[in-house]
């Protein structure tokens, strides 16, 4: 089974989020369990930087383009999944974020740089590039590649299709006027197809033409097609409903295993726990906070945006310098909230710390540092850094959301008679809500075995990807079997 993964990121050669993540480490999965995974990648300047050795493999000649586009050939680092670069220095060679320009701007020409990308993995699949290599099924990821399924559908017989939306917030929207200037299929510009409200929107041409849909989780797949939630496309998401299908994301449990991290003060598990106790010790030095043990150190790393919740934080903040806790945040993004989070740090010194900016070595030092790890999304598809801080025995304080929903086990008075649960979810999205749950975990923490039992909890957990990399093989299964090659919803 034949398998091209397209995206737009992938760990360690790039990422922004938990899409990078998601595709740096499910094909190696996947590749474990005997898939022949491909991924194809744009060559960003940094990628091209972190990818090792490469080899050219393939010219292509795609329309449009008055040069020819490389094709680089080179093996993920720690993995045996080979993957595949498009290098067209004019739409990739820019260092920095792949998206945004370095006042924070989306690139001016980022649809036809995306849509290059699609164009190349339509020559891929079609067998148009001279490869020996050839899918059965092409797997795309988030609007980047969201006109690969459209541009495929036009073909007869081609591969059949997956389209992964990790999250619908981001529906990659253009004026009339590119479809135009690209140059795409007249076809393809309906209500049933690319367009959207007057508009070009990439992720339609995934939700609309792919064979199969999928998410990454099944809450969020549940969400998505209410209207809230939906952002417009939920009448689309219910019409493909027998073809949706939420997979939750797994986590690289090697990458982020506290017995063998190379960034933390003293590796520790759940058998040598104490030695948590060193890396909390060492977050507090690090952040400027007082070594005080009574306390409880609450971590926080994630995109300042208005969907992590931050302004919920933010409205907390009076109340929770009330209480016997330490709060240490790791974060970019939005201008207004980077302002508002340092104002906060300078008024509230000597218990609240910000760290402006993103370091995986730091991410990991709070994980393994903090009693507590604080995520209090408005919406969350699926979220990775509640899985990484039940890995690290940081027990999760939650919005009952999407993927959280899926992951944490609240600390009610049931679940921790059963031994259950894992950590504490809230459902309201005030400020009083946020406050409510951390005040539950307070009042836990203050009986220590009891809290150490919760911890270890979640350090029990399987979110390795070994359970969904066989769901998505069985779906890829389902692919083949059901031959459905024809147009996806329409």
């Amino acid at each position: 089974m034949k398998v091209l993964f397209v995206a737009s990121e992938a760990y360690p050669l790039m990422k922004t989020g938990g899409l990078g993540d998601v595709c740096g480490s499910l094909p190696a999965a996947l590749k474990a369990l005997g898939v022949d995974v491909r991924l194809l990648l744009p060559a960003y300047h940094d990628t091209v930087r972190h990818a090792g050795k490469l080899k050219t493999v393939a010219q292509l000649r795609l329309a449009n383009l008055a040069a020819p586009v490389t094709l680089l050939e080179g093996t993920l680092p720690s993995t045996r999944v080979r993957f595949w670069l498009i290098d067209f220095p004019p739409a990739y060679d820019r260092p920095g974020n792949p998206y945004t320009n370095a006042y924070g701007h989306p690139w001016h020409d980022n649809a036809a740089r995306f849509a290059l990308l699609a164009h190349a993995a339509v020559a891929i699949a079609r067998g148009d590039t001279g490869l020996a290599w050839r899918p059965d099924i092409v797997h795309c990821h988030d609007w980047q590649s969201g006109l690969v399924p459209a541009l495929l559908a036009q073909s007869n017989p081609r591969p059949a299709t997956v389209f992964t939306i990790h999250n619908l917030a981001y529906q990659g929207l253009f004026p009339y006027e590119t479809f135009t200037a690209l140059q795409l299929p007249e076809q393809l510009w309906s209500m049933h197809g690319l367009e959207f409200h007057g508009q070009l929107s990439f992720i339609k041409g995934g939700l609309a033409y792919a064979d199969h849909v999928t998410t990454v989780s099944p809450s969020y797949a549940r969400e998505i097609q209410t209207g809230p939630l939906g952002l417009g496309l939920d009448g689309l998401l219910r019409h493909r409903r027998a073809t949706l299908r939420g997979i939750l994301n797994g986590i690289d449990v090697d990458e982020w295993n506290p017995a063998r991290d190379k960034y933390l003060a003293r590796p520790y598990s759940a058998t040598r726990f104490a030695g948590k106790a060193a890396n909390k010790r060492a977050l507090q030095r690090a952040f400027g906070l007082p070594p005080t043990t009574g306390v409880l150190l609450v971590g926080m790393v994630g995109r300042l945006v208005a969907q992590k919740g931050v302004d919920l934080v933010l409205d907390a903040l009076e109340r929770l310098e009330r209480l016997p806790l330490q709060l240490a945040l790791l974060g970019t993004g939005e201008a207004r909230y980077e302002k508002a989070l340092r104002a906060a740090a300078a008024r509230y010194p000597g218990w609240f710390a910000v760290r402006i900016g993103y370091d995986e070595a730091t991410a990991h030092r709070i994980q393994a540092g903090a009693d507590a790890f604080l995520m209090p999304s408005r919406f969350e598809p699926c979220g990775l850094a509640q899985l990484h801080s039940l890995r690290y025995g940081t027990v999760p304080i939650v919005r009952r959301v999407g993927g959280l929903a899926d992951t944490v086990i609240d600390a009610t008075k049931a679940n921790l008679a059963r031994n259950a649960a894992t950590g504490f979810a809230f459902d309201g999205a005030r400020a009083a809500d946020l406050v409510a749950a951390v005040e539950r975990a307070l009042a836990l923490y203050r009986d220590a075995p009891r809290w150490k039992k919760l911890a270890l909890n979640g350090m029990r957990q399987d979110f390795s990807w070994r359970h969904s990399a066989a769901e998505y093989r069985w779906l890829y299964q389902q692919c083949l079997a059901g031959a459905r090659y024809g147009r996806g919803a329409n």
